[in-house]
């Protein structure tokens, strides 16, 4: 009897994997997995979604219009070309299927955000892999994977699930080397916990480049990973043809109201941004004591650190010595890092507790 098939190249896709939230023995789980706001969401956002609520019976505003001027008002952008998603990841993927198909390749860096190899695979291109240079992203060896067959550059920066970040000089010099007909994707998903003096220039170069299309999201500074709100910015020809495929309806009543209040809420933007700083750096030196162990923190500039262990304690013994704190982190042998956990940066109270486990394990090991 002959059944459905998926297309061969649906099957070799390795489904994404969520950060944990619980132990394996099912005891949940404070979590420093997903990269999510430990200060939570700020009081207008939260309030402008509540009151959003009391019409449930009618469809949202399919465009998008107010949330659009909202972040276009902030960015200095053209409204028009703001584009909006499920989250990024809706956005991140719709690109993939514009502009590429069965034999074309879609290249990331290695270490790079493990969307970008789903979204290659679902639509049939063939997933290319740049080597890092020390966790980070390589310009080089990603101009040396560049081919005919390339249709689409995807980078996250800062990069997930490293941390590190590559700099506007940098960014300018890959886009200027890849051929006008590539879609080069810049992924900002954690822009927002940079300094103003580190801003990559990817606005900019969306403003005025025909095939660069920056995404970012509502889901970490804005603490509204539960509404799944992500935009993007580009030139009117390539907002256009994600028009044609993004899912209709795809932002909430309430997550669009939430989204108009988080954006113009810049305060609690610097709050979140300052909270982080410390506490990151604070814990990145903690980790730099304890070198003699085999333990390094990537250096980072998102709100996690990909912590390395190479001594007697390990990734996985570290994770679940965590887990008898009662915190969920990252553990990344899926992205082959199997000697690598990513730390959200917590509260203060989360960080200083976590800092202080793996100190112990470290120097019992």
């Amino acid at each position: 009897m002959t059944k459905p098939a998926p297309k061969e190249w649906i099957l070799g896709i390795s489904p994404y994997v969520p950060g944990k939230a619980a132990a394996d023995d099912g005891r949940p789980l404070i979590k420093l997995s997903a990269n999510e706001n430990p200060l939570g969401t700020g009081e207008a956002a939260r309030a402008a979604l509540i009151a959003a609520t009391a019409d449930l019976a009618t469809y949202p505003d399919p465009g998008a219009a107010k949330m659009r001027e909202a972040i276009a008002a902030v960015h200095g952008l053209d409204p028009a070309r703001v584009i909006y998603g499920t989250g990024s990841d809706e956005l991140l993927h719709i690109a993939a299927s514009a502009y590429a198909g069965p034999g074309d390749e879609i290249l990331y860096v290695k270490y790079g955000f493990s969307v970008y190899d789903i979204a290659a695979r679902r639509v049939g291109a063939t997933p290319v892999i740049a080597p890092d240079k020390d966790y980070a992203t390589d310009v080089d060896a990603l101009l040396a994977c560049v081919t005919e067959k390339t249709k689409v550059v995807f980078l996250a920066n800062p990069n997930n699930p490293t941390g590190t970040m590559t700099p506007r000089e940098e960014i300018a010099r890959l886009h200027a080397s890849l051929r006008p007909d590539i879609l080069f994707v810049l992924d900002q998903a954690y822009a927002e916990y940079l300094d103003a003096n580190e801003d990559d220039g990817g606005l900019e170069l969306a403003r005025n480049a025909s095939n660069v299309l920056v995404t970012r999201t509502f889901s970490k500074i804005y603490g509204l990973a539960a509404e799944r709100i992500g935009w993007g910015y580009a030139s009117a020809e390539i907002i256009d043809a994600l028009h044609r495929i993004r899912a209709p309806f795809n932002v909430t009543t309430a997550g669009q109201s939430a989204a108009i209040a988080a954006v113009t809420d810049q305060a609690w933007v610097e709050a979140s941004r300052a909270h982080n700083r410390q506490w990151r750096l604070w814990l990145a030196d903690e980790i730099a004591g304890l070198s003699n162990h085999g333990l390094r923190a990537v250096p980072s500039k998102a709100n996690f650190l990909l912590i390395l262990f190479n001594g007697k304690l390990t990734a996985e013994a570290a994770m679940k010595g965590l887990w008898d704190e009662g915190f969920a982190t990252r553990w990344l042998p899926g992205q082959g890092l199997p000697n690598g956990l990513r730390i959200t940066i917590g509260t203060e109270e989360q960080v200083r507790a976590v800092a202080a486990k793996l100190r112990a394990m470290a120097e019992t090991a």
